[in-house]
């Protein structure tokens, strides 16, 4: 039978390894094609369930990378030299070295996402796919599972820029803006400009001009005893952009402008305009506040 792309047949990617030939199995085979060794035992458990799941991902990578198998009761060696403490162990080879790895059983589809980080393979449309699943979270106000979306994005590619732009504005909106500060810094240097990264740093600007501003709960409930007050919205639409709840703080101040277009030297529209870059021009937030702040000035 042939292979497509001179891929290995079934039988040459999955192989039993041993201490005497690890050298040459993984170290040596690893400069060629990127090996993964499962470090298993015949008494455990959860390696009983892991290891049809990686072969069955080994094969359909086809070619891509192969599988050792070592069982430590019978090799111990090398397991003893890489620290394996508790099996499962996998360890992903490139090119002579370890690059990856990860201990205990997971999910199949994180075997998929291991083994399409070591080849390269598909990493584009996982990449799409949880930030989707970011966008979706986000959405029905689930920020647990929007982070943990952006976070397996990045470790499929750390320097995306719209995975580090969703999770420093996760921090933003949960109060920490040194740790979104932080976050941001992963981008490298050459994206540092980059339109979703700048629109983030604008919000962090645009919270720290805010911080002084007083708790949104309490200015909420003026504004609800009283809507005529103007300054305790415009103060409560501060306070929700120190939080990152620019929507909502854009809400506040079209209100305001609704109500009088050029109050205290016409503030409210200016801030607008900085939510509007905090939030990015292709946003809905500006695209829709735009239109809604149109209707307001020419009615």
């Amino acid at each position: 039978m042939t292979y497509l792309d001179g891929a290995a047949p079934p039988d040459a990617l999955v192989k039993d390894g041993s201490d005497q030939g690890f050298i040459a199995d993984v170290i040596e085979a690893s400069r060629a094609t990127p090996v993964i060794v499962d470090f298993w035992a015949p008494w455990c458990g959860p390696c009983k369930t892991l290891a049809p799941a990686i072969e069955r991902a080994v094969r359909a990578a086809g070619g891509k990378v192969k599988l050792v198998k070592i069982n430590i009761d019978e090799h111990p060696g090398v397991a003893g030299q890489l620290g394996v403490r508790s099996i499962p162990a996998v360890y992903a080879f490139d090119k002579g070295r370890p690059v990856d790895g990860f201990t205990g059983a997971v999910p199949e589809s994180q075997v998929k996402l291991f083994i399409d980080r070591l080849t390269g393979a598909g990493a584009d449309e996982d990449i799409e796919a949880l930030l989707e699943q970011a966008a979706e979270s986000l959405a029905l106000g689930d920020l647990g599972g929007a982070a943990q979306s952006f976070a397996s994005a990045l470790q499929l590619d750390p320097a995306n820029t719209k995975a580090i732009a969703g999770m420093a504005r996760l921090y933003l909106q949960s109060g920490d803006p040194e740790q979104a500060r932080a976050v941001l810094e992963m981008a490298p240097p050459e994206k540092a400009g980059d339109a979703e990264i700048a629109s983030v740093r604008a919000a962090l600007d645009l919270a720290a001009s805010s911080a002084s501003a007083g708790d949104s709960g309490e200015l909420a409930l003026k504004v609800a005893n009283n809507p005529g007050d103007l300054q305790a919205r415009y103060e409560l639409a501060e306070a929700l952009s120190a939080r990152g709840e620019l929507e909502s703080a854009s809400e506040q101040l079209l209100a305001i402008i609704a109500k009088n277009r050029e109050w205290n030297e016409d503030a409210a529209r200016k801030q607008l305009l900085k939510i509007f870059e905090a939030a990015g021009p292709a946003s809905e937030i500006a695209k829709q506040g735009r239109r809604k702040l149109s209707a307001i000035l020419f009615s």
